[in-house]
């Protein structure tokens, strides 16, 4: 295998993250709705933390630097967050 062909697998593989991210942040208008049926607020804390932890012991299973697989989850927690309150009208978003 050549360094190219090396290259295009990574870059295949950073083109599906970005789809799942897409494909991630598309639920936030799901989310939105069952919060503000139940009257809950855009930000949960608690389930935040569930996410982190979950993150990071899958992190750790796969030997993967756990702080920096929190930090990224930590941003897409926050995408999900600016996404809702943009669906809001609350937004920071164009």
């Amino acid at each position: 295998m050549t360094i190219e062909n090396v290259r295009q697998e990574i870059e295949n593989i950073d083109r599906e993250l970005v789809e799942l991210i897409a494909k991630r942040i598309e639920f936030a208008d799901n989310i939105l709705k069952y919060k503000h049926q139940a009257n809950l607020p855009i930000n949960d804390d608690t389930q935040n933390d569930v996410v982190i932890d979950r993150a990071v012991s899958i992190a750790t299973e796969k030997g993967l630097d756990s702080t920096l697989v929190k930090q990224i989850f930590n941003l897409l927690i926050q995408m999900n967050i600016e996404r809702q309150h943009e669906l809001s009208g609350e937004g920071n978003l164009p």
